[in-house]
């Protein structure tokens, strides 16, 4: 178990990577698949993996070409928890809103959706046609163990938090271990 710990702090960047990349294709697989639209603060945290995989990759293409037998910078591990960390405050406003905690903004509430058929988005693609509506971010579209995708999102993203700071805090003198 320490030597994963180990080699999960040392290559935290990789991994980071990885998970970025997953949940992104989750999310992308809910909207193309399962047909969920994303609302503007589904948007948002889509931005925030996009942010870590710019900072993940980056750091991982330098360590694996520099030939970095210590693993990954540590400064990409304090950047990578920021940006999970401000992912883990977006998904849990988003969250709270759909609990009805707390207002969402204007920018999230829907107007009236009609129904959108072929010639509606002729009308779209020819610049006659007006707009569509959005989906309300205050709306539930999937849950699971009673916790909204926003929620899951935020518990996600605040695990990816503490690990990139785990990570980040990791011996200086670790080393490569020995094949």
């Amino acid at each position: 178990m320490k030597r994963l710990y180990q080699r999960l702090t040392r290559w935290w960047t990789a991994f980071a990577l990885a998970a970025s990349l997953a949940m992104l294709g989750a999310a992308h697989a809910f909207e193309r698949f399962a047909g969920l639209a994303p609302c503007n603060l589904c948007l948002k945290q889509r931005e925030v993996y996009w942010a870590a995989v710019a900072v993940a990759g980056a750091a991982t293409f330098w360590a694996v070409f520099s030939r970095a037998s210590r693993g990954t910078p540590r400064i990409a591990a304090f950047l990578l928890a920021a940006v999970f960390f401000t992912g883990a405050i977006t998904a849990g406003f988003h969250a709270g809103g759909e609990l009805k905690w707390w207002a969402l903004p204007a920018t999230c509430l829907a107007a009236p959706s009609s129904a959108i058929d072929l010639s509606a988005l002729n009308a779209l693609a020819d610049g006659t046609g007006g707009s569509t509506g959005f989906v309300s971010c205050g709306d539930v579209a999937w849950s699971f163990a009673g916790l909204s995708m926003a929620a899951w999102n935020a518990l996600i993203s605040l695990a990816l938090a503490v690990f990139s700071l785990l990570a980040a805090k990791r011996p200086k003198d670790a080393r490569a271990p020995k094949a």
